[in-house]
C-alpha cells in the first residue's frame, strides 16, 4: 500500500506540475492593458467627419501606433514607455474606438486609412514608421499602398489582406473573448457613447465581413520597407496567410513572434519592442 501511495502522489504531482506549466503558458493569456504614462500633449482632432482622440510623447524620430479593432490606445502602455525615451510618440483611438467618436457613415479601412492621413496632417508631422497591430496593421498596409509619402516604414502584427486570413474559430479561443469582454469595458468608460458599444460592434463588423480585399497585383506595388510579425499562436490570423503576405509585398520582412498569440505586445513586451526596433535599423 506505502508504495502505491508513493506512487499516486508522484502521479498527482507530476499532473499538477505539467497543469501548472500549461496555465503559465504567456501565450494562452491576456495580461491586463499596462498603466498609461503622461502624454506630453492630448486631444480631440477635427478629422473627416469625427472628433479622433489623440495623445504624443517624447521627441525624435516619430513613430505612429495604431491600435486594432474594439481596443484603443491603452494596448500600448508598454511601447509608449520604451519608445518615447527616443522618439515621438504618437497613438490615437480609432474612429468609434475609445474616445473618438463616429457617424453614421459606415466603416471600410480606407475611411480609417483617411482618418489617419488627416490626423497627422493636423498634426503637421510629415512622415512617420507606422506599427499597427491587427486592424491597425491592415490600416497600415492601406496606406501604405495609397499614401506611401507619408510613411518611412510599415510595421504590422497580425494583419490580414483577405478576409479568408482570419482563422475560422477565432471565437472559441478563451484569449480572445476575454479580450473582447475588456474591449467593451473600456469601451463603456472612455466612449463618449458608452451605451452603444453593441450598435458600435455591429457596424465595424459589417466592414470585417468583407474587408480588407486586397489582391496580390495591390501588394505587389508597395516599395515601402515592411515587417510582418505574428505570433506564433496567433489566435486570428492564419500563419499561412501572413506568409503569403510577405511574398506579394516586394522586400517585406517576415517575424514569427516566439511563445506569443494576437496579443504578444501585452504578452511579450521586451521581445515586441525589440521586434520594432530590428525593423526600424533593418536587422
Amino acid at each position: 500500500m506505502r508504495a502505491i501511495a508513493i506512487g499516486m502522489l508522484t502521479f498527482f504531482s507530476l499532473f499538477l506540475t505539467a497543469a501548472g506549466a500549461r496555465s503559465a503558458e504567456r501565450w494562452a493569456e491576456l495580461p491586463a492593458f499596462p498603466a498609461m504614462p503622461a502624454p506630453r500633449v492630448s486631444g480631440m482632432a477635427d478629422v473627416d467627419d469625427i472628433k479622433m482622440y489623440y495623445a504624443e510623447y517624447g521627441e525624435g524620430d516619430p513613430i505612429l501606433f495604431i491600435h486594432g479593432g474594439l481596443g484603443n490606445t491603452g494596448v500600448w502602455g508598454h511601447q509608449i514607455a520604451e519608445f518615447a525615451r527616443d522618439h515621438l510618440v504618437i497613438v490615437a483611438d480609432s474612429r468609434g474606438h475609445g474616445r473618438s467618436t463616429r457617424s453614421q457613415q459606415p466603416f471600410g479601412y480606407d475611411l480609417m486609412t483617411s482618418d489617419y492621413v488627416a490626423l497627422l496632417d493636423f498634426l503637421k508631422i510629415d512622415k512617420v514608421t507606422l506599427v499597427g497591430w491587427s486592424d491597425g496593421g491592415i490600416i497600415g498596409i492601406d496606406m501604405a499602398m495609397r499614401y506611401p509619402e507619408k510613411l518611412t516604414r510599415v510595421i504590422a502584427q497580425a494583419a490580414n489582406v483577405t478576409t479568408d486570413g482570419v482563422k475560422p474559430d477565432v471565437l472559441s479561443s478563451k484569449t480572445f473573448n476575454d479580450y473582447i469582454t475588456v474591449a467593451g469595458e473600456q469601451y463603456r468608460k472612455l466612449s463618449p457613447t458608452p451605451n452603444e458599444y453593441e450598435a458600435f460592434v455591429n457596424q465595424i463588423s459589417q466592414m470585417w465581413a468583407t474587408q480588407p480585399n486586397w489582391t496580390a497585383t495591390e501588394l505587389g506595388k508597395i516599395t515601402l520597407p515592411v515587417t510582418l510579425a505574428i505570433g506564433d499562436h496567433d489566435e486570428a490570423v492564419k500563419l499561412d496567410h501572413t506568409e503569403m503576405m510577405a511574398n506579394k509585398i516586394p522586400g517585406a520582412k517576415l517575424v514569427i513572434l516566439k511563445d506569443a498569440s494576437h496579443f504578444a505586445m501585452l504578452q511579450d513586451p521586451a521581445g515586441y519592442n525589440a521586434m520594432i526596433r530590428g525593423a526600424m535599423t533593418g536587422r
